[in-house]
């Protein structure tokens, strides 16, 4: 693994990165544990103040940011724009919010005084994907600085410029050195930080086979995780689906960011007496996105995220047609520079075909017909997967019926918009454990102590 900036619309190379030595990994690991010792310390308002700026600093630089992310993954401007401001978001949330969050609770025991109180874990180590370059960074870099904690991060290869600009921004923002550093490290260098005494916990977005790894290795030194490990969503439409407002988020929720999102729609489940509508506007709509350089504002079709994943996805479809998959829309590469792949719809997808199981990171619609709500509910459940899920229809008490039924971490009814700081974001079964964003996602390493008070005798 190297890291390295190479922009996937045209190739080219833009810039490489060796790897930390053994001496700069221990000097960043031994700064990381001293600013702790007294980043811990500071108030609630300290700590508040220089997350806040990094906050700000963030949305006065958001063209710069998101300039870097659109060179370094493919992301279209406008979303590594929204991408910025919501990173930025973020963290003022958890400068606003942190105190409030962590507060002592009380309790009401028989014999005295009782109360719960927050306090930090240490340094955290935290692995990250590149499909959000900043947004990623942020859920943890925000709750987890206001808590007290210092991190220490493993971003991803293939957006080292973007993982830098991150740490400059907490430089920037006036926070001490040691609380926030940037990593460029290999796999067997992550498996010696996990394993080091100075590391409290660890928290990783990545794929089922990463969060295996780290976790294992997380848990031979007994040290509290969280995983997110993407997910297969469901994409529910029902027979009373406003099909004009469904189609938009059909759309988005599978193109957005390229449909490299762990929370996307990938599974297109459709009652039967709809489903011809449904797939025919649906794939007129796709038709219309056009592909071009993800810097220019009219593109809406970027390149996926390096050559590799394209030919990942290739490979998938191949895999899934020779197993009885029909191709209905695309099912190749575009014809032109840059890792492009065509808008790609799969029907007719047997429960013994890998695609039914496997997770498509792309422009690649899974598309299913069933016959009533009770099967779409089942067919959704029929999944290793559970991050999240939605469901269209007009009649909204259907719609929580239908949302409750679903296993899985997050469902949404007749939408699919997760990008609010306030609501905690996380799955289950090969989706991962934990939460991020939310009250929740700032409890995830913290330490939960019980003070008790009380004068009464020891028992005899």
């Amino acid at each position: 693994m190297s890291y390295q900036s190479t922009n996937p619309f045209d190739g080219k190379t833009q810039k490489s990165f060796e790897h930390f030595n053994a001496s700069q990994l221990e000097n960043s690991l031994a700064t990381a544990e001293a600013c702790f010792q007294t980043w811990k310390l500071t108030s609630y308002k300290e700590r508040a103040a220089i997350v806040n700026k990094a906050a700000k600093l963030m949305h006065e630089h958001a063209n710069d940011f998101a300039k870097l992310a659109t060179m370094e993954m493919g992301k279209r401007i406008e979303e590594a724009r929204a991408e910025v401001n919501f990173s930025a978001d973020i963290l003022a949330y958890y400068a606003d919010h942190g105190e409030k969050f962590l507060k002592d609770v009380k309790l009401n025991p028989k014999v005295g005084e009782a109360h719960m109180e927050s306090s930090p874990f240490g340094v955290l180590f935290c692995v990250e994907p590149w499909n959000f370059p900043y947004y990623q960074l942020a859920r943890v870099a925000g709750p987890q600085l206001m808590a007290g904690n210092t991190i220490v991060v493993k971003h991803a290869g293939c957006v080292p410029q973007c993982a830098i600009a991150f740490e400059k921004l907490w430089q920037e923002a006036g926070a001490p050195i040691g609380a926030y550093t940037n990593l460029l490290v290999t796999h067997e260098q992550s498996n010696a930080i996990i394993a080091d005494p100075r590391i409290k916990g660890v928290a990783l977005t990545g794929s089922v086979d990463a969060g295996k790894a780290v976790a294992a290795r997380a848990g031979q030194f007994l040290k509290k995780t969280s995983m997110e490990l993407g997910g297969s969503d469901a994409f529910i439409v029902l027979d009373d689906a406003d099909l004009d407002k469904t189609i938009p988020w059909a759309i988005w929720g599978r193109m957005y960011n390229g449909g490299q999102t762990c929370c996307a729609a990938k599974r297109f489940i459709v009652l039967d007496s709809i489903a011809d509508e449904f797939i025919t506007k649906f794939k007129a709509a796709l038709s219309e996105l056009k592909p071009g350089d993800p810097m220019d504002e009219k593109t809406t079709h970027g390149p996926l995220s390096t050559e590799e994943a394209l030919l990942q996805l290739i490979r998938q479809v191949d895999t899934a047609v020779k197993h009885g998959a029909k191709v209905l829309m695309g099912g190749k590469r575009l014809n032109r520079p840059g890792a492009f792949m065509e808008i790609t719809i799969l029907t007719d997808i047997k429960p013994d075909n890998p695609a039914f199981r496997d997770e498509f990171f792309g422009p690649v619609v899974s598309f299913y017909r069933v016959k009533d709500e009770a099967a779409a509910i089942a067919l959704a459940n029929d999944s290793d997967f559970g991050l999240g899920g939605s469901v269209f229809t007009k009649d909204v008490a259907r719609g929580r019926r239908v949302a409750s039924l679903v296993d899985t971490g997050m469902m949404f009814i007749n939408n699919i918009d997760w990008a609010d700081a306030e609501l905690p974001f996380g799955g289950i079964k090969n989706s991962g454990y934990g939460r991020e964003l939310g009250d929740m996602g700032i409890q995830e390493f913290v330490n939960k102590k019980l003070v008790r008070i009380a004068n009464h005798p020891a028992p005899k």
